[in-house]
């Protein structure tokens, strides 16, 4: 699914229950994350619909280095040329997406929520199982806007990985979350506004603790990593996600 227009100059492309994003400028275009292998040619038709072709994709900005938002990245640096950024933290991650250990056992987790099960299906059949890790990449920088189309501000949010980041799109009053903050949990089956399941969470405190940055943001729209955009505010979003908590 790709709906243009979730944020100002934002356009979401959306499938199996993963997200990623093109942010636009008169410069060209950044892609925030690279979900899932067969997300590649709705990547495509996105641009397409955009009037855009892949000249304009002048960056792939990684929130982390999960498979599930490294997906095509490694094709997309051959095919395009274009450069990769992650987290310094999460550097071996995003060459090696399934090497990281949860702080709970991810393989039991479906028999305990067994609604995760069929979202967890869709993803590996939209090859979830057969990332390559990307290791051609650049070392973010923190706290300042970063020299890509958009310029988004990477604020450092650990705890689901050490090197999760959150984009901040300050004039566009719109926060680019990750999985610091979901509106659907794959692993719970879950919805509205948490942090990710122990079952793919390095460290919940700390991710809780990182929610403090995305309130310190201000912003009125969330675009997450997994689930629907928010539009309710950021306090109201980190106070619900508190709410629930660990998980």
């Amino acid at each position: 699914m790709i709906t243009p227009h979730v944020a100002d100059r934002v356009h979401l492309i959306s499938h199996a229950h993963v997200n990623c994003y093109l942010i636009e400028d008169d410069h060209g275009i950044t892609l925030v994350d690279a979900g899932l292998p067969s997300m590649w040619p709705m990547l495509q038709q996105a641009l397409a619909d955009l009037g855009r072709t892949p000249r304009d994709v002048k960056a792939l900005v990684l929130t982390h280095g999960h498979f599930d938002h490294v997906g095509f990245a490694k094709r997309a640096r051959a095919t395009w040329n274009i450069p990769v950024f992650v987290h310094r933290a999460d550097v071996y991650l995003a060459a090696h997406p399934y090497r990281y250990k949860p702080q709970r056992n991810r393989f039991l987790y479906p028999f305990t929520h067994p609604r995760s099960i069929p979202l967890l299906g869709r993803m590996a059949a939209a090859g979830a199982l057969q990332v390559k890790g990307v290791d051609d990449v650049l070392h973010l920088a923190i706290g300042t806007p970063l020299d890509v189309p958009g310029r988004p501000i990477a604020v450092h949010t650990p705890g689901h990985t050490d090197g999760h980041v959150m984009l901040h799109l300050p004039e566009r009053e719109t926060v680019l979350s990750g999985d610091a903050l979901v509106t659907l949990d794959p692993y719970t089956g879950r919805s509205g506004p948490q942090i990710v399941a122990t079952a793919a969470t390095k460290n919940a405190d700390q991710a809780l603790n990182s929610l403090a940055g995305i309130a310190a943001t201000g912003a009125r729209t969330i675009l997450p990593g997994h689930g629907q955009p928010w539009g309710g505010g950021v306090d109201e979003a980190v106070r619900r996600a508190l709410e629930v908590g660990e998980h």
